[in-house]
């Protein structure tokens, strides 16, 4: 294209933008300028750097001495070196109230999560005493109470169930499921260590939304079994599966049980919308699954014999170590991997997005990598102490939250009164009631159901609500692998959508300005006669560079039969495209000739750099030249020969 005559050379690297005036027009020529050249180890490096560093990790390592480098080291590894060496007695003193606090409510809980997963209760507690020690010393969050949680409870006791029966082959099952321990433990750190965090994030919120609310109904669904006092209970989950075994086991409901379910079921519940609607009072639902626990035990040990199942026999002591119990050989390794993966990406999931929601309360940065390696090491240390799956409780760190915790010295305090509960008190829990433990699951889980978050999805985004109730109803009406498989499914599938259909649009001028904008937002914005304005708003792929070639072919046909002055010259806004590739720099060239043969001219307006610099690297920069890449839209316009009066 040419610009009164003068034709506009390809600019230097170094050289600056420079203005050409057009006072036919009132619009002044920019020349785009690509960056300055880069090797190829030098743009290799700088994409590294961007992909698994984008917190610059080393930055505070720079220009420092080798002492201090090392205690810098040593608090990134640790980062208890960090925030202990200003530790006091008065932070001792709130983490001390919010440890006992949150001890109130995972022992309960910890039992009860145990039996979710089809394994002894003793497990629960011993899950709940190792790991929360490790993440003290290697975690970056002060808000987060590590235990058992119920999500990951069910889809181990779920997943491994379907291959071991734990009531034949109870050392087998606990073998899978310490397995299946170390290699999410395995797997998350793996994660951390190689900074690929992003791909827990292919979870989107709305599939996470519609699998957490099956689940929750699941699990609640599953505690009929303990609230009816059912023996003989179907072992699959769905949702016809479990509501069939509960009609058809009628004759086994226990009238006593069910009293007294239904009864502390309904003061877990109304403690908790207590302290939801005064959060003051936190330690009323806090401390009523414990406080629930010890009043049932004693109903029960004075009622003993009216057929009300009781946990039994707990052993007294501390975790025996179980390395010796890692099966890596066999028939099941690839179950427990598969396992592993799940719970890991769940727990994963779950426990850094509760990690990140109280920092951000507090203003204070969660590093994701750090926090991956801190839960990995975490499980496969616990994997080796007889514990399963753990990760930041979204309940207990509220809780944690809320009685006034200042580091992670709590999850410490809490430990510490696992570690005395297993050392002399479990005795106590002999009498405990089955019923009582399922009253705790299902008041714990219920508040997973975000109907509020639904109806959310539903008003902002429809093909988001599709996609959280798919995974609602693939949990409720197959099984819980299956609705996560969906999850996952769904969430790739909107991103392969995105990537393989950008989203393009039709731009016209705002009167009065320079500026074109998507005319399907701005109602007063106009056409340019003989001119096609196409914004692209994504990336050009190999994935989409196809559909773009003929979707602006599309827009050009569709001019052409709305009949008027014929389109004359088709602009490319590219300033929403963030990259491209070999594949989508041919299309443009390819584009450019099928366009050449109509007598249709195509022109680039806005690359961004890295665009910039790939176009005038390759076929593009020779088949457009600088003569037909602009600075913008107006100048585009203004440049071309057989323009018109704009509006």
């Amino acid at each position: 294209m040419v610009v009164n005559n003068t034709k506009v050379d390809m600019p230097p690297a170094a050289e600056h933008h420079r203005a050409i005036n057009m006072p036919a027009m009132g619009v002044e020529r920019h020349k785009v300028s690509a960056p300055e050249r880069r090797t190829t180890c030098q743009a290799l490096r700088q994409r590294l750097a961007e992909v698994f560093f984008p917190d610059d990790p080393l930055h505070r390592f720079k220009n420092q001495p080798p002492g201090k480098k090392l205690v810098l080291a040593l608090q990134y590894f640790f980062p208890i070196f960090d925030w202990g060496s200003q530790y006091s007695l008065r932070l001792l003193r709130s983490d001390a109230v919010a440890g006992l606090t949150i001890a109130s409510l995972a022992i309960p809980q910890g039992i009860s999560y145990a039996k979710l997963a089809n394994l002894p209760p003793i497990i629960g507690l011993y899950s709940s005493f190792v790991p929360p020690l490790i993440y003290a010393l290697l975690g970056s969050s002060r808000d987060l109470a590590v235990g058992p949680v119920s999500i990951a409870s069910l889809v181990m006791g779920s997943m491994l169930r379907e291959a071991v029966a734990p009531e034949q082959q109870p050392i087998v099952y606990l073998q899978l499921a310490f397995t299946a321990t170390f290699f999410a433990g395995l797997f998350q750190a793996s994660l951390g260590f190689l900074r690929l965090g992003f791909m827990v994030d292919f979870l989107s919120k709305a599939t996470l939304t519609g699998f957490m609310g099956g689940a929750a109904v699941i699990v609640s669904l599953q505690q009929l079994k303990g609230l009816l006092g059912i023996v003989h209970f179907t072992t699959h989950m769905g949702f016809v599966d479990v509501m069939a075994s509960v009609v058809k086991r009628h004759a086994e409901w226990e009238w006593q049980t069910i009293v007294m379910g239904v009864a502390f079921l309904a003061v877990l519940l109304g403690t908790r919308q207590i302290s939801a609607r005064n959060p003051r009072l936190f330690w009323v639902s806090a401390a009523a699954p414990l406080s629930s626990v010890i009043i049932s035990t004693v109903i029960s040990y004075l009622c003993r014999g009216h057929a009300i199942s009781i946990i039994g026999d707990l052993p007294r002591g501390v975790n025996p170590p179980s390395m010796n119990m890692l099966a890596f050989s066999g028939p099941f390794v690839a179950l427990s991997m598969k396992t592993g993966i799940m719970t890991g990406i769940l727990s994963l999931t779950e426990g850094i997005a509760v990690g990140r929601t109280f920092a951000s309360i507090n203003n204070y940065a969660v590093d994701g990598n750090k926090e991956m390696m801190a839960i990995g090491v975490m499980n496969m240390a616990g994997s080796c102490a007889s514990c399963y799956v753990t990760t930041g409780s979204f309940s207990r760190s509220a809780v944690n939250y809320s009685a006034g915790c200042k580091t992670a010295v709590s999850n410490i305090v809490m430990a510490a009164a696992v570690l005395v509960t297993l050392l002399f008190l479990m005795p106590l829990f002999h009498y405990t009631p089955n019923v009582i433990l399922s009253a705790i699951i299902i008041t714990a889980v219920v508040g997973l159901i975000d109907v509020r978050g639904a109806a959310r999805l539903w008003k902002v985004d429809k093909l988001d609500f599709m996609a959280c109730l798919a995974a609602f109803l693939g949990v409720l009406l197959v099984s819980v692998q299956v609705g996560l498989a969906v999850a996952v499914g769904i969430s790739l599938f909107k991103v392969l959508l995105q990537v393989t259909r950008p989203n393009t649009v039709i731009m016209g001028r705002i009167p009065g300005t320079q500026s074109f904008r998507n005319m399907a937002q701005y109602k007063d914005a106009v056409k340019v006669p003989s001119f096609l304005v196409v914004g692209v708003e994504s990336a050009i792929y190999f994935a989409n560079s196809t559909y773009l070639v003929e979707r602006i072919m599309r827009y050009l046909r569709e001019e052409e039969e709305e009949g008027g002055q014929g389109v004359k010259c088709v602009v490319l806004d590219m300033g929403a495209v963030a990259a491209i590739d070999t594949s989508g720099l041919d299309a443009l060239a390819e584009l450019k000739r099928v366009l050449d043969k109509r007598a249709v001219e195509l022109v680039l307006a806005n690359p961004v750099a890295s665009v910039t610099e790939r176009m005038y690297s390759s076929v593009v920069g020779e088949t457009f030249g600088s003569d037909r890449i602009f600075f913008s839209v107006a100048e585009a316009v203004a440049a071309a020969p057989h323009k018109t009066t704009m509006p």
